[in-house]
């Protein structure tokens, strides 16, 4: 058996390390759904429809939990997801507006997330809870995780992109970024050039505690404690997918394809 993850495309490989890093025993099946990426500015529906195909097309590979390693598709539809396998251990992502709350000086935090996950409800309800006391600047990055995709994770287009999105958060005293996709803690290394000051909150250290705690309680951990297989799937071009996971977490083994026939995942 399995923990399976997904994502639009690279950014979950974000999460994969850490979950590799705190079990490392368990086999990780890893789904880019490139044929769709970015899902930022896609709509709730569509969102839906793919994390439901995905979700059933990791049942059929045996896995035993769901790391939903997207922000968008979490805010669209881990809930919805809960309620229509509800046998199926499901683990979301969400930007952390709660410890960048508690942890900036100058009460002023900054959130890079998509525009699909800055309009979400999920998005509003960690805002009511959790940012009553802190004024927060948020950045759509629109072309951002296009970017990433392309491998420009330390180009002169990334630099100038960086530095105008940084740009009135820095100029307003920001001392706290979350970081609310899975593809930008790529870019960490650029963000910390540019601004060596901020305080980064990635949230996928947490998410990598939270799967082992899920699999914990259900009774699921291997009883391995190394030699779990990584396995690498895209919806897109496989050797481009090859290259990029090669460049930013060091993968050396080959990518699958899966193949999207209408809504069913094969």
């Amino acid at each position: 058996m399995t923990i399976a993850l997904f994502d639009s495309g690279v950014g979950g490989l974000s999460v994969l390390t850490h979950i590799r890093a705190q079990l490392p025993g368990e086999n990780l099946l890893y789904l880019a759904d490139q044929a769709h990426v970015p899902y930022g500015p896609r709509s709730h529906a569509e969102i839906i429809q793919f994390c439901e195909g995905i979700t059933r097309f990791f049942l059929a590979q045996q896995a035993k939990a769901v790391v939903i390693a997207c922000n968008r598709a979490s805010a669209a539809a881990l809930t919805l997801l809960r309620e229509r396998f509800p046998d199926v251990p499901f683990v979301g992502m969400e930007p952390a507006v709660k410890p960048a709350a508690q942890q900036t000086k100058t009460g002023k935090v900054g959130v890079l997330a998509t525009v699909g996950t800055l309009e979400s409800e999920r998005y509003a309800s960690l805002m009511a809870r959790f940012a009553g006391d802190v004024t927060v600047w948020e950045d759509p990055c629109v072309g951002l995780v296009e970017l990433i995709e392309a491998g420009q994770t330390d180009t002169p287009e990334m630099e100038q992109f960086l530095r105008r999105t940084l740009a009135p958060m820095l100029s307003n005293g920001v001392d706290t970024l979350v970081l609310g996709c899975t593809h930008y803690p790529f870019i960490r290394p650029s963000l910390t050039r540019i601004a060596p000051h901020l305080t980064i909150i990635d949230p996928a250290p947490a998410v990598a505690q939270q799967t082992h705690r899920v699999l914990q309680q259900a009774n699921l951990l291997s009883p391995s404690t190394n030699g779990g297989q990584i396995t690498l799937l895209t919806t897109g071009p496989a050797t481009p997918f090859a290259q990029l996971a090669r460049q930013l977490i060091g993968y050396e083994g080959e990518v699958g394809t899966a193949v999207w026939q209408g809504s069913i995942l094969r």
